[in-house]
């Protein structure tokens, strides 16, 4: 075998041919692929074979319609539709949901009747169902034809493939991969891409990456032949937590239980193209729920069960990217449906590694999603089982999962508790939603939606929300990811990454994007110089990690030697804002409160040295007071005595978000992320187009599309994400973000437009057209 390879891929199933045919399609021809045993030997021999393109994350869903793309011009691609059915009213609201998300990306999905559905799969009985939707371009695929297939393709490439080649190592220098050490002779290399599915894991231990993926025991059935039907489509019955696909005379029939069985971490090093024993007993539920749809199973011969293990991730989500170690990327944790991403996967992979950063926004697949929490074996298990157990389960606004909780705690999270705070979780954190006692006001049958957004609601949100507008709210922002960078070149270092000018007297705050190559928003904070070679960095809770590492990557890139750390656990944040914010602090301090907006100033609070940044998110007057964890409970109690009797109010994130939407401040990872650029974000202010900086270049400060805010004509019909947003009766954006503002009286939504304020608009929810206005 050759002793060198410029790209190395660990992993011979469908992700890893795929990445190494686009690879090849990009003009790399130095690209080895090694497999432990054959291809497809590890989950893709045996995966079902289901491509279904919508998902609720949009970029997956371009990716998937990507993939179908490429299987047409493949001979194993079988375009048979795809039915999804609702066995309950609850169920068809998802469907017609999906639906109006469906229209933007012109996915022709449409709402069928029952008998329609009955007359496309005759097999079915329609008894309990409410309706159904079919996609004519979804389709099925043999796994194992498809990866030979994009293998064939990648060789005729120049890549090449060399199979039976166990790695033992990856050698890491100076932070960065230089080999890959196997059984049959090391290679020296520049990257490396683990597409080890459920080996992963193991593989990224070798360069002392954690890969945060379980393989979990998924089991279908094929059954004996017994019907005359050609062409059936493939049919989901989520609420019987059951999927079927025609395999020849005969049907493919599996699902997700609600009992599941996590299998091994490390796999044994034997399991190569083998399965695992047969558990009939935990397959009770499906077959029984799948008898129901389809009561011939119930008499039809199994002619073979499949128990494979599947890669899952915590979040049912993919597992992308570059890792902190230079030159090692993974695409893994295909969560069984990676057969209907592989084209997708390939090709954003391959951008990733050819030019840096990919085409699409792939935050939710982005490996580093995951925080350190993650790292533990225990809580990265205990999210992904309840994430199987509940994969067909509707995810309604608000939703919050239950395992692994508590991990991460604010100073004040007993006080929060004791005081009726109902928690959300984000990252990791518990975080305060709302204080159900503050709900005690009158309520107000007007400021209730309507629909699934009613679920998340509460009228405690209105009145935290008034409080803080008219009086005082004090909030706990612990969670917020909190970055240092430091050293000789932070400046520097910052100057280039960020659009805005940050390098200012220490003492001033500076709100910036940093954007990729271009143009688009990779991330989105604040920037405290607090001395000469000192910043403070303050990102979003679930950023921490994304930001990090794009500070570490272009550190390195620029061969920057500047400090960046994540300090997000040293320091306890509390946020006083609202009009009467100043006559509590002054109560507080002896230290002169004239700081100007946007600067930051060490004050005492009571006994609590601080430091406190004039910044609002929430547009009222008001401070962000950081302090280290342990002063953190003693501030909370003085501002809380301080305040009570200004009638300051404990307030949580969901009003923050309804206040951060009457004010327009941007959200990263819904109204901004890597395929916006300020300008269209409506951010232009932030841009110093007079000093270099990544991404200048590629900005065009007249987009023709822009953020705009729609305000709905119903004040009860509020968004939830996604919809389709129609000018003059063409779709022509999504909504980004949205929900109620209080103060306004009015439901509120964001979405990316090529219209002027004043023009009138249509969202669609739940199948039903919302006329409002773009202001």
């Amino acid at each position: 075998m050759s002793d060198s390879a410029r790209i190395v891929i660990i992993g011979g199933g469908v992700g890893g041919a795929s990445v190494a045919y686009h690879l090849t399609e990009l003009g790399e021809r130095d690209v080895l692929v090694l497999d432990r045993d054959e291809l497809t030997s590890g989950s893709t021999f045996h995966s079902a074979g289901l491509v279904g393109q919508l998902r609720a994350d949009p970029t997956l869903t371009r990716m998937n319609q990507y993939s179908v793309e490429l299987y047409r011009k493949l001979d194993v691609w079988t375009e048979c539709g795809g039915i999804k059915l609702a066995s309950s009213p609850e169920r068809m609201e998802e469907i017609r949901r999906q639906i109006g998300w469906a229209r933007t990306y012109g996915l022709p999905l449409e709402e069928i009747s029952v008998a329609e559905a009955a007359g496309l799969f005759p097999l079915m009985d329609p008894a309990g169902v409410v309706g159904a939707a079919y996609l004519p371009t979804d389709g099925q695929i043999d796994p194992s034809q498809l990866c030979y297939a994009l293998a064939g393709l990648a060789r005729e490439g120049g890549a090449t493939i060399r199979t039976h080649t166990r790695v033992l190592g990856i050698d890491v220098e100076r932070g960065r991969v230089r080999r890959v050490r196997t059984d049959r002779g090391d290679v020296d290399c520049e990257i490396v891409v683990n597409c080890g599915g459920m080996f992963a894991p193991e593989i990224g231990r070798m360069a002392g990456v954690r890969v945060p993926i379980i393989p979990m025991s998924h089991q279908y059935v094929v059954t004996e032949g017994f019907h005359e039907h050609t062409g059936l489509p493939t049919l989901r019955d989520p609420d019987l937590l059951v999927y079927y696909r025609q395999d020849v005379q005969g049907l493919v029939m599996g699902g997700y239980e609600r009992t599941s069985a996590p299998w091994l971490d490390p796999v044994p090093a034997d399991f190569n193209g083998r399965l695992l024993p047969e558990d009939w007993d935990r397959f009770t539920e499906i077959s029984d729920n799948a008898a129901i749809r389809v009561p011939a199973l119930g008499d039809v011969g199994i002619r073979k069960m499949i128990n494979g293990p599947e890669a899952f991730t915590p979040d049912n989500e993919f597992c992308l990217g570059e890792t902190e170690v230079g030159g090692f990327y993974v695409a893994a944790g295909f969560c069984a449906h990676g057969i209907a991403g592989a084209g997708g996967i390939g090709m954003v992979m391959a951008e990733w590694i050819v030019e840096g950063e990919p085409s699409m926004d792939l935050w939710h697949m982005d490996i580093r999603r995951f925080g350190r929490q993650y790292r533990s074996p225990s809580y990265t298990r205990k999210r992904v089982v309840e994430n199987y157990e509940t994969y067909y389960d509707i995810r309604y606004p608000g939703h919050e999962r239950a395992a692994g909780r508590p991990l991460r705690t604010s100073p004040a999270y007993a006080w929060h508790a004791a005081h009726g705070a109902v928690f959300g979780e984000k990252s990791g954190w518990e975080r305060v939603n709302y204080y159900a006692p503050n709900a005690a006001e009158p309520y107000r049958k007007e400021e209730e939606p309507r629909g699934w957004a009613a679920r998340g609601w509460h009228p405690a949100i209105g009145a935290e929300h008034r409080a803080t507008r008219t009086g005082a709210g004090l909030f706990d922002e612990s969670s917020f990811a909190k970055i240092e960078v430091s050293g000789p070149d932070a400046a520097g270092l910052l100057e280039w990454v960020c659009a805005n000018r940050v390098a200012r007297e220490p003492g001033q705050v500076t709100y910036t994007q940093a954007l990729n190559r271009r143009g688009g928003i990779e991330c989105d904070f604040t920037v405290t110089r607090r001395g000469e070679e000192d910043f403070l960095i303050v990102t979003g809770t679930a950023f921490g990690s994304h930001d990090l590492g794009w500070l570490r990557k272009q550190a390195r890139l620029r061969g920057s030697g500047a400090r960046i750390a994540d300090v997000t656990g040293q320091y306890a944040c509390f946020a006083l804002w609202g009009p009467k914010a100043r006559d509590i602090m002054a109560t507080l301090t002896a230290d002169p409160l004239d700081a100007p907006f946007m600067s930051a100033r060490e004050l005492t609070v009571g006994d609590v040295p601080v430091l406190a940044l004039r910044v609002t998110f929430v547009g009222e007057f008001g401070w962000e007071l950081y302090c280290s964890s342990e002063y953190g409970r003693a501030l909370w109690d003085t501002l809380w005595a301080a305040g009570e009797p200004h009638g300051l109010m404990a307030c949580g994130y969901k009003a923050i978000d309804s206040l951060r939407l009457e004010k327009g401040y941007r959200v990263w990872g819904a109204d901004l992320g890597p395929e916006t650029t300020p300008y269209e974000a409506g951010l232009g202010f932030c841009v110093k187009m007079d000093k270099e900086f990544l991404g200048r270049a590629a900005l065009d400060p007249s987009p023709p599309r822009r953020l705009r805010r729609i305000t709905l004509d119903d004040p009860r019909a509020v968004v939830l994400g996604n919809e389709p947003v129609r000018v003059e009766g063409r779709v022509e954006g999504r909504v980004t973000s949205g929900g109620y503002g209080y103060t306004l009286g009015a439901s509120l939504a964001y979405a990316y437009l090529n219209a002027e304020p004043g023009t009138g608009v249509e969202v669609e929810l739940f199948g039903e057209r919302v006329t409002g206005t773009v202001g």
